[in-house]
């Protein structure tokens, strides 16, 4: 998980994340409840624990910017006892060591970065769990958290998902929006791609379509992806049908109105991908807490 991370998170992104919460919760270091008892300056240790069950994201993030020596974290030391992406229940998960003032200075910091991302994780882990025994893979949306955006497709690898277009900038989406003032499908939206791949170095290009008839109009155009929205599951099954006849390459993702009820199916007609936005926008924290080794 760590190499997965540093292909998607840079240090100097980490950094800037901790920062900005820490000078949220501690306004440059102004923490007067900790700043009024004497003697806490001495060093000790405090472990982190989860308390439930979850799949853990953001401990590699934390512990690289640690590392780096964030000013305003203090010195600290973090010690994982697991990695990201594996799952636990009621277990300590690191060891944090330092001042005690640098430890509770931080101490909200880290437990919403972690909990907020290990929930991510943990509800995308749902979805690729019910779609086992099918080669269906498990993708995000940029329905993110505002800032937080690569952190939360860090935990949607994490706990086992695909990470869609990191932005508007690294792939072409083609949605129902875009196509509103195209007057012949298969030439304006051809043309389009061709400007699309002159301009940029894009990872994919990929096209929304919501029904079949404009479905066989893209499979003739040079797509990677064809999102399939807000289709029935039999309307899934013909999709594939068409795509397989047409003996092409092209990937069919699925999306819109998606549930954990109602992924496995979709997953069984076929489709190569499905594109959900509530990994992250219907997760919910799992619980961590920080309680003193030695209390």
């Amino acid at each position: 998980m760590k190499a997965k991370m540093e292909q998607l998170i840079s240090t100097d992104y980490i950094r800037d994340v901790i920062s900005r919460c820490l000078e949220e919760d501690g306004g440059f270091g102004n923490d007067v409840t900790t700043n009024s008892v004497s003697n806490f300056n001495q060093v000790r240790e405090f472990a982190i624990n989860i308390r439930g069950n979850g799949t853990i994201a953001g401990l590699e993030p934390i512990a690289r910017g640690i590392a780096r020596g964030i000013e305003s974290l203090g010195e600290l030391e973090l010690k994982m006892l697991c990695q990201d992406g594996d799952t636990v229940q009621d277990a300590n998960i690191a060891i944090v060591k330092g001042p005690v003032q640098d430890i509770l200075f931080a101490e909200r910091t880290i437990l919403n970065i972690l909990g907020h991302a290990s929930g991510i994780a943990t509800q995308t882990k749902l979805y690729v769990d019910a779609v086992v025994g099918t080669d269906c893979k498990i993708c995000d949306t940029r329905k993110t958290t505002p800032g937080l955006r690569l952190l939360d497709k860090y935990a949607v690898i994490c706990g086992g998902g695909t990470s869609h277009r990191l932005g508007l900038h690294d792939a072409a989406l083609y949605k129902d929006n875009h196509l509103v003032g195209f007057n012949n499908l298969e030439k304006d939206l051809g043309d389009a791609i061709h400007r699309a791949k002159a301009d940029s170095n894009l990872k994919f290009i990929e096209v929304e379509v919501d029904t079949l008839s404009q479905l066989e109009t893209v499979l003739a155009l040079p797509v990677d992806i064809v999102l399939l929205d807000n289709m029935s599951v039999e309307q899934l099954v013909k999709a594939v049908k068409m795509r397989d006849e047409a003996q092409t390459s092209m990937l069919l993702e699925a999306s819109g109105g998606v549930h954990l009820e109602t992924v496995g199916a979709i997953s069984e007609t076929g489709v190569d991908r499905i594109s959900i936005g509530g990994v992250v926008h219907q997760a919910t924290w799992i619980d961590v807490g920080l309680d003193a080794l030695d209390a």
